[in-house]
């Protein structure tokens, strides 16, 4: 069977993409595009990719490639996006989908004209941990969903501090939409993606500005933010999001949800980036803990991808969540600023 020829823009978070598209058995790594010429040479030798471009534009043109991945910072996802779909790619898009609604639904848009896939990179779900969770909660484990709480703290870690991440024309918002995006998808993924009805949230600049003002550098967006969201079902999630916050842990990722007939949490271990999982139910009398030990069919997000494409299955993390994604970030920001609740949608 022919192989996907498949391209990666942006090298940053992109060098993940290159590795796990040139080891895909349904995939080769044909081009790369980055502005950065030095990460270009860099991902170029290490992968073996002699088309290498700093205009992501004209890759896109030139390698009529299958399948596209956007790393870029915020900004040029849309139009990056929407450029590649043009060309007849299918399309796996960092997090956060867009800078708002409104770019997501021209995404969107673009990719049913071109009859192309576009998925958001919602890693959090591709966990063995998340994996073995969703397969409890689809067979009914939590009955009816009503309340859920997820977060992703850290004491001090505001990334590229004084570059585009604190940059609100470039980056679209601070920890809500870099750290807040990944948590709330694998919320809203273990609840069944409820619809949202209205939001109330708070954003805080405290910590972030000092430093701001001490190191003479740019930060114009939030260092935590923290909503309340409403569904139809009458489930409410709450979300906390900050890049610095004075907590104990230097990194604290947590996801619960309850429902009628048990609870689930999804968690960081040791402030790091390896997750377990739990479930809590009352048989019988008994309250039971549950901890699944050993998950092998938990694939990555570029290999789902591949094999949706390849195998003509349906893919998950679809444009249409991120795009509710992106509605309630952009409702809560709407919150913050003017401190009121705010419908979605």
């Amino acid at each position: 069977m022919k192989k996907l020829r498949a391209g990666v823009i942006g090298l940053g978070m992109g060098q993940w993409h290159a590795g796990e598209w040139n080891s895909n058995p349904h995939a080769e790594l044909v081009a790369i595009a980055d502005q950065d010429e030095s990460r270009l040479t860099q991902v170029g030798e290490k992968h073996k990719v002699s088309a290498r471009y700093t205009n992501a534009l004209e890759m896109i043109k030139k390698e009529s490639l299958d399948v596209v991945s956007v790393a870029t910072p915020n900004k040029s996802h849309a139009p990056l996006v929407i450029a590649a779909l043009k060309a007849g790619c299918h399309v796996l898009c960092e997090k956060p989908m867009a800078m708002n609604a409104g770019e997501a639904k021209a995404m969107i848009s673009a990719a049913k004209k071109a009859k192309r896939r576009l998925m958001i990179n919602f890693s959090f779900r591709f966990t063995p941990a998340s994996w073995a969770l969703k397969k409890e909660v689809d067979g009914g484990i939590l009955g009816d969903v009503y309340f859920g709480r997820t977060v992703w703290m850290r004491r001090r870690g505001m990334p590229g501090f004084g570059g585009w991440f604190g940059t609100k024309a470039l980056s679209g918002g601070g920890p809500l939409i870099d750290l807040g995006v990944h948590r709330l998808d694998l919320a809203l993924w273990l609840m069944g993606y409820p619809k949202p009805v209205w939001v109330m949230g708070s954003t805080y600049n405290h910590l972030g500005s000092a430093k701001a003002r001490k190191e003479h550098k740019t930060f114009d967006v939030e260092d935590l933010a923290v909503a309340l969201i409403k569904f139809d079902t009458g489930a409410s999630l709450e979300l906390t999001a900050s890049w610095a916050a004075n907590i104990k842990e230097n990194e604290l990722m947590e996801t619960r949800i309850l429902g009628t007939k048990g609870g689930i949490i999804q968690k960081n271990l040791n402030e790091g980036y390896e997750f377990e999982s739990e479930i809590y139910v009352e048989r019988n009398g008994y309250q039971y803990d549950m901890k699944p030990r050993s998950i092998n069919d938990c694939p990555s997000s570029i290999r789902h991808f591949a094999d949706c494409i390849v195998n003509k299955k349906p893919h998950i993390a679809s444009g249409e969540e991120g795009l509710i994604v992106m509605q309630i970030l952009d409702a809560i920001y709407k919150s913050a600023k003017t401190g009121k609740p705010i419908r979605v949608g």
